[in-house]
């Protein structure tokens, strides 16, 4: 399941429809662009929780996946504790990965 997901994290980054970090992903749930929320299991309490009450008010999906340093990797980049996909197809593809594999969600 990992593996899967990292491999779509790194498509969706080529095809230029990943946000990272904390500001990024904020912006793009604002402006409805977020089509799901990757928020690793290490970040910070406030950070989980503000993603998780952002997400519910604006109606996104939201896991929790990985570790800052697996989610920056799955995207070529550095430690990340936040990502936000802006493409339905990714997007739809992971949630179903991740709803099979007992992920932490919320909509």
């Amino acid at each position: 399941m990992q593996n899967k997901i990292l491999g779509l994290l790194g498509l969706s980054m080529k095809a230029g429809k990943v946000k990272a970090g904390e500001f990024s992903v904020e912006k793009s749930i604002k402006a409805h662009k977020a089509k799901l929320v990757l928020v690793a299991s290490d970040a910070s309490e406030n950070t989980k929780k503000k993603f998780r009450q952002s997400c519910f008010y604006y109606h996104i999906p939201i896991f929790s996946f990985g570790t800052k340093e697996e989610l920056g990797r799955g995207i070529g980049k550095e430690m990340r504790s936040s990502l936000c996909i802006e493409d339905e197809g990714f997007a739809k593809r992971m949630i179903e990965i991740l709803d099979g594999g007992n992920a932490d969600v919320r909509r």
